[in-house]
């Protein structure tokens, strides 16, 4: 009997434990809860930048509001040879490759020859404050998601074409 009644303690513990993990957490201000929200790529509605990214660069904002608390996904059109010299994020970038070749490269200095390529489909992520670098091959569409507010610092101060416009 005791055995049982320990049993029965452990399990319980061990449903509760489990609830409290796989619970959902509540929904992200940022969504609206009441609609299906679909995007379609030939309905996208691009914008030239962001400012904070060199010229050529086109955006959509799928959800939320990269410049806000909370979870954000957009989409970022980059030209065939578009660069983008090395920087870092407050938080962790996480990027899927939709079409065309992302190349992603770690460190100070823009080295072509230590990319790493993300072909069509590839999803990588890197963690806050690393130091990275960034080229396209062919016209290229990406997919950014993350946690706002968003943030890019580049290495070299010159670099940053927010200054610039």
């Amino acid at each position: 009997m005791r055995r049982t009644i320990g049993m029965t303690i452990a399990l319980s513990c061990i449903s509760i434990l489990t609830a409290a993990f796989v619970a959902p957490q509540g929904p992200p201000a940022t969504q609206d809860h009441g609609a299906l929200h679909l995007y379609p790529m030939a309905e996208l509605q691009w914008k030239d930048g962001p400012g904070s990214l060199p010229a050529g660069a086109r955006f959509a904002v799928l959800e939320g509001d990269p410049a806000k608390e909370g979870l954000f996904t957009m989409r970022l059109q980059l030209p065939d040879g578009f660069r983008i010299p090395p920087h870092f994020h407050s938080g962790v970038e996480h990027i899927t490759v939709i079409s065309g070749t992302f190349n992603v490269g770690m460190g100070e200095q823009f080295d072509r020859a230590a990319a790493k390529r993300m072909p069509t489909g590839t999803f990588g992520y890197w963690p806050a404050g690393m130091r990275h670098f960034a080229f396209a091959e062919g016209q290229t569409v990406l997919q950014l998601h993350g946690q706002g507010p968003w943030t890019i610092t580049y290495v070299t101060a010159a670099d940053d074409p927010r200054g610039k416009k």
